[in-house]
């Protein structure tokens, strides 16, 4: 143990580990683990995927002379060895807090971090790009991508891999396979083969004899196709590259993530290999710690755990909305048979779990290809069925067109689930569900909801899937509110209606979905100051309900609050409606929401704060707008909870 702590404090960059034998980087890849398991059982964060990387992570380091060669990570929650071995070591145990290192691969944080990465597919695309900008600028180095964790079920890998092919640029794709599906075929064997297929001497002698064939008279041709053929035919029978070399890469593998030196001996010859090249290694998600080996998608994604038992630390018992979502789904389907639900490989992540054990045979994983899943659902319910797209918000936003184009230009009844809507907390921009409303709201025929609890979700979907036209519907990450669901038969809702929740003369404030809650709070802060506040529910964001404007006329004094960027959200709607409908109307607007930026990484509580989401800023914000003065008392309310 003495030794491998001496290990890991003496590396502060990729250049300290290159002079250790293999023993020794066996010993690092060990300690490194265990510093993961450390932060992330403190931390909470990505642990199964990080954890089957490390000995691929070390050897890349080891043989590729970075960050001259590049590294470009895919989805990068597999990033925390690669973190650790790029100069942060040292600010760790921040990751993922406020303030802190990012979860996933960041440009403005490390020189080594080639790409900001947060959804998947994206690695081979953004490395082809880089190799062709080194060879336009005439610059030395090798360009690496690594792919894995489900991302090759993106249509994109695949369109990237179609243009590789196509460029003959010297480009290597390294295939994480943490799950087997590509071929079990490793071990001694294998590994042996493949250092000798990679080597110099076999290299130079295949291109030597494919010359020397060729240039035969009158059958050189002909007999360098029949060995090519050959060729062909028999690595169709013994390994599973033909795929890849059918797509113009030489393709080498499979090889074991988990084996150091044939590991590290096999990207040695790799890197001397010209044109593209897939490396395809096996690895097993979640290596080296017991519980994620055991359930390594429980660990994929994790809050705070006991690292000696896996349980979590967490104390809230109440429902999320996702598992209400989950629930509610199922016994709506029970009693409609066209029901059917689809996601893009998130199915414990957008609660669908029991619903697939339940109806196998109306569930869909269509893997990490959202414009596929939109677009089959929109097939679907071309046909007479309810499909129900599970998805979060963040990744909806790649299926844009599809949303628009094979859904709401047809005005097919499809329900978007959209979980994770506003802020997510620690994983940060790339996974904050801020732009939904923006998007979503300006397509003809959407029907956009977001409940204020719970239950209220239950009577959404019951409404949403009772249309005939899309709808989607927003929720938020984590604990619901707690309050009591419907257990017998859950009533729709009459489509625009908004809920008046509390009636004053002084201000009017619009709600959105998780922002009714704080509004609802900072009402009562007002009402201390002699300040009296109508607060509504404002339910459907699309289409608006026609009372909202006639109150806002009356009373005057009009904040719009929502968990969403301003640019394009509820409050450009409403100003919108007003300005067409109440155009004389003396009416002062202030929109409280997150500006015009990318939202940093940190606790949903913590950002909210920030931002101004929280009740005592809502009510400042208040204040302000009918030219009060900021309240000593009321700021002092403003702690993190």
């Amino acid at each position: 143990m003495e030794l491998r702590e001496r290990l890991l404090e003496k590396v502060e960059e990729p250049k300290d580990i290159r002079g250790l034998d293999i023993r020794q980087l066996e010993l690092l890849a060990e300690e490194i683990r265990q510093e993961i398991i450390r932060t992330v059982a403190a931390n909470g964060g990505h642990l199964a995927s990080s954890l089957g990387v490390v000995e691929l992570t070390i050897a890349l380091h080891y043989v590729f002379e970075t960050p001259k060669d590049i590294l470009v990570w895919d989805v990068g929650h597999q990033t925390y060895a690669h973190k650790i071995l790029t100069g942060r070591r040292r600010s760790f145990s921040t990751l993922r807090k406020f303030g802190g290192i990012s979860g996933f691969p960041k440009r403005e944080e490390s020189p080594y971090d080639s790409f900001d990465v947060g959804h998947s597919g994206t690695s081979i695309s953004a490395a082809v790009g880089m190799a062709e900008a080194l060879s336009h600028q005439g610059l030395q180095g090798k360009v690496v991508a690594i792919i894995g964790d489900g991302s090759m079920t993106s249509g994109m890998a695949f369109e990237a891999l179609n243009h590789l092919g196509s460029l003959d640029r010297d480009l290597i794709v390294i295939l994480n396979d943490n799950e087997m599906s590509i071929s079990p075929n490793v071990g001694a064997l294998s590994s042996y083969l493949n250092r000798i297929l990679t080597g110099q001497l076999f290299t130079r002698f295949r291109e030597d004899m494919k010359t020397f064939i060729r240039t035969l008279p009158g059958v050189g041709g002909s007999v360098s196709r029949l060995v090519k053929k050959w060729e062909e035919y028999a690595k169709g029978m013994i390994t599973p590259g033909l795929l890849f070399e059918e797509l113009g890469l030489k393709y080498v593998g499979p090889l074991d993530g988990h084996r150091m030196r044939p590991l590290v001996e096999t990207l040695r010859n790799v890197k001397q290999l010209r044109g593209p090249i897939l490396v395809h290694v096996v690895t097993k998600k979640g290596k080296g710690y017991l519980p994620a080996e055991k359930e390594p998608t429980k660990f994929h994604g994790v809050g705070p755990f006991d690292p000696a038992t896996g349980r979590s630390l967490s104390q809230d018992t109440r429902p999320t909305y996702t598992s209400v979502f989950g629930s509610t789904l199922v016994k709506l389907a029970s009693e409609d048979p066209r029901i059917v639900a689809i996601t893009a490989a998130m199915p414990q992540g957008t609660g669908l779990e029991p619903f697939a054990r339940l109806y196998p045979e109306r569930f869909y994983d269509v893997g990490i290809a959202e414009q596929h899943a939109v677009t089959m659902a929109a097939g679907l319910a071309a046909k007479g069925m309810r499909p129900v797209v599970a998805i979060y918000s963040t990744f909806l936003q790649r299926a844009y067109d599809q949303v628009l184009h094979d859904v709401c230009l047809q005005n097919l009844p499809v329900v978007f689930a959209m979980d994770r809507a506003g802020l997510v907390g620690e994983d940060g921009p790339t996974h904050h569900g801020l732009f939904d409303l923006s998007y979503l709201r300006h397509i003809p025929n959407m029907v956009i909801m977001a409940p204020k609890d719970e239950a209220e979700l239950q009577r959404m979907l019951k409404t949403a899937l009772s249309l005939d036209g899309p709808s989607a519907i927003r929720y938020p990450r984590g604990a619901a509110l707690g309050v009591k669901l419907w257990e017998e038969e859950i009533p729709p809702l009459e489509i625009p209606r908004c809920e008046i929740l509390r009636e004053g003369e002084d201000l009017l404030v619009l709600a959105v979905g998780a922002c009714v809650g704080p509004s609802l709070e900072a009402a009562r802060l007002l009402e201390e100051c002699g300040i009296s506040s109508t607060v509504v529910n404002v339910r459907f964001v699309k289409p608006m309900d026609p009372e909202i404007i006639e109150l806002a006329a009356k009373i005057g004094n009009v904040l719009t609050v929502e968990e969403n960027v301003l640019a394009g959200g509820f409050g450009s709607a409403f100003l919108e409606r007003l300005s067409d409908e109440a155009p004389r109307s003396q009416v002062k607007v202030a929109r409280v929401g997150i500006p015009d930026t990318f939202v940093e990484h940190g606790t949903q509580n913590e950002l909210r704060i920030k931002y101004g989401l929280d009740a005592p800023s809502i009510a400042e914000r208040a204040r302000a707008l009918l030219g009060a003065q900021p309240l000593v008392s009321v700021q002092k309310t403003c702690l993190l909870r």
